[in-house]
């Protein structure tokens, strides 16, 4: 059996105005490392070479130099020299709704429920049940914990020694007595 890899052909920038190759010839003394890779990028392009070439000569990543093209070709120089932000398009939540609102009622009962040394809840602690209970697919930070419960507009806060119990036998089991 023959396996057939189809390349798509190479991309490159579309044709260049004098002002657009004069802007990018004035970015390559920019100071700005993002704006001057991506003039350099650009103009390597004009000049027909391939990603595979630009990345080489620039040592970064061809998929770099390909957003940098389609950026120019799709959404003109401004939008190619601007810088985007660096945040993540897409979320991977590690806790589906179900999971969420199974972690919620999970913080609810005492962490001794769970087989744990401690009656207080940590994040790490929540991150470590919640995975061991299968709330999670693999193991998850407090910070993820954090971010799901403030997702739902739920405020994580340290247990401070002035809060009470409901308990009505609280402030015996407080006081040392037992009973």
């Amino acid at each position: 059996m023959v396996i057939l890899h189809i390349m798509k052909p190479p991309i490159y920038v579309r044709p260049l105005t004098d002002a657009e190759r004069n802007t990018l010839e004035a970015g390559l003394r920019s100071p700005d490392a993002f704006t001057l890779r991506r003039c350099q990028i650009l103009l390597a392009s004009a000049d027909d070479q391939n990603a595979y070439q630009i990345a080489a000569n620039l040592s970064c990543n061809p998929q770099t130099v390909r957003n940098a093209i389609h950026i120019f070709n799709e959404e003109g120089l401004r939008e190619a020299l601007r810088r985007g932000s660096k945040r993540p398009h897409t979320i991977d939540r590690s806790f589906d709704e179900e999971g969420a609102l199974a972690l919620r009622q999970m913080l609810h009962r005492s962490p001794r429920e769970f087989g744990k040394q401690s009656s207080l809840w940590t994040m790490e602690i929540a991150a470590l049940v919640s995975f061991e209970e299968g709330l999670t697919k693999e193991r998850v930070s407090g910070e993820t914990v954090r971010a799901t419960l403030a997702r739902m507009g739920v405020r994580w806060q340290r247990a401070k020694h002035w809060i009470t119990s409901p308990d009505p036998l609280y402030e015996r089991k407080k006081g040392g007595a037992t009973g």
